[in-house]
């Protein structure tokens, strides 16, 4: 993927050399003028030399690093100071152009384009500050020089960073697209062989009755569970940190067990996700082990601005009362172990509604993570 911010260093490098033949012909100009004529020409010759190393360097994308920017704003500023030694104490006063002149400027650009808005209003503050050090006075045009050297920044600055923004944007979608492409053409190849396969046991074990009906009904969980498996929007390979949980809980749906989850992704560090759809996967187990075949259960998912909601529900006979106790006495640990332990390493809270005949609810909330609650979503 082509860098969105080439075209402004593709400006940048031609402002520089334009900027450099500027300064040459004030320095031929202005030769007789100057104080010490044979350090303006030095100092020239270093501007020119610089100007082909930076031009070479910045003219590809790996090139760019920020040591190199970091030092072409030390060298810039570098080759401007000596003009306090170049230019007479009339030249000073009257505003004429120092050696470097307006190339002084472009250290401005390359940090604004490598940087962004904070690298263009730094650097330009910086080349500024330079030229008030050098001139040593507060004039009409040192003030119009110092708004333009910031302004700049800024501008550059926002172009660079829309510029990167746009890039990132494009890169994730193009990824997404082939992901996507990639899920259709499976998801036509599991339909016409594993979907059909699963389909046909569904229905002739149904037929049959017997053991072939239990198959029958394991084959068309199967079947649904694979069915929202391909359906599910694929996640972004860039973000490996965080995963969509909305996404993975889609793949528990089956013909008993109904999830309801916000129409967009809810990204979540990814070791958070999976510890959130290990506790729904062990509460809709202990709905297939006690509540009985005929039970149903739905899953709820709430996004907060803090903190995330997961509700199981399902309609089976319950949980008697002191039945969790006996069951941890035994050596049985799954719900506290496997649930209330997993939902107490995340911070979070869990509540049971529950009585016999009228189904049991687990509500579980656990908070966000900081950097995730500023406004809500995170950006």
């Amino acid at each position: 993927m082509a860098d969105g911010r080439t075209p402004l260093w593709r400006g940048h490098n031609l402002f520089r050399v334009v900027s450099f033949c500027y300064a040459a012909v004030w320095v031929v100009v202005q030769f007789d003028d100057y104080a010490r004529p044979w350090l303006a020409v030095a100092d020239l010759v270093l501007v020119g030399l610089w100007t082909a190393f930076t031009v070479w360097r910045y003219w590809k994308r790996e090139r760019r690093t920020d040591r190199l920017v970091a030092i072409d704003v030390a060298v810039v500023t570098a080759l401007y100071l000596p003009n306090e030694w170049i230019l007479t104490e009339e030249q000073m006063l009257h505003g004429l152009p120092t050696v470097p002149s307006i190339w002084h400027s472009t250290m401005v650009t390359a940090a604004a384009a490598q940087w962004g808005l904070l690298g263009g209003l730094l650097s330009g503050a910086l080349a500024a500050a330079s030229n008030v050090a050098l001139r040593w006075y507060i004039g009409s045009d040192i003030w119009m020089d110092t708004v333009l050297l910031i302004g700049v920044g800024i501008v550059i600055g926002l172009a660079s960073d829309t510029a990167r923004r746009s890039t990132e944007r494009l890169a994730r979608a193009l990824r997404t697209e082939a992901a996507t492409a990639e899920r259709e053409r499976l998801a036509r190849s599991i339909h016409d062989s594993v979907l059909q396969v699963l389909a046909r046991v569904r229905q002739q074990g149904s037929q049959l009755g017997g053991e072939a009906a239990e198959l029958a009904k394991l084959a068309g969980e199967q079947e649904s569970a694979l069915r929202a498996l391909i359906a599910t929007t694929p996640q972004d390979p860039a973000s490996a940190e965080e995963t969509d949980l909305a996404a993975r809980l889609q793949v528990l749906r089956t013909d008993r067990v109904q999830v309801s989850v916000p129409g967009e992704p809810v990204q979540l560090p990814e070791p958070m996700c999976s510890d959130l759809f290990a506790i729904v996967r062990e509460a809709l187990l202990n709905v297939d082990r006690h509540a009985g075949p005929s039970a149903h259960a739905w899953v709820l998912l709430e996004e907060l601005p803090e903190e995330i909601v997961l509700s199981v529900r399902d309609d089976g006979p319950g949980i008697p009362p002191g039945r969790l106790e006996e069951a941890a006495a035994e050596g049985r640990m799954g719900v506290v172990k496997s649930i209330r332990g997993r939902v107490q390493e995340l911070g979070g809270t869990i509540d049971l509604e529950t009585a016999p005949g009228e189904g049991t609810e687990w509500e579980i909330r656990v908070p966000r993570p900081v950097k995730q609650r500023k406004g809500g979503k995170h950006d």
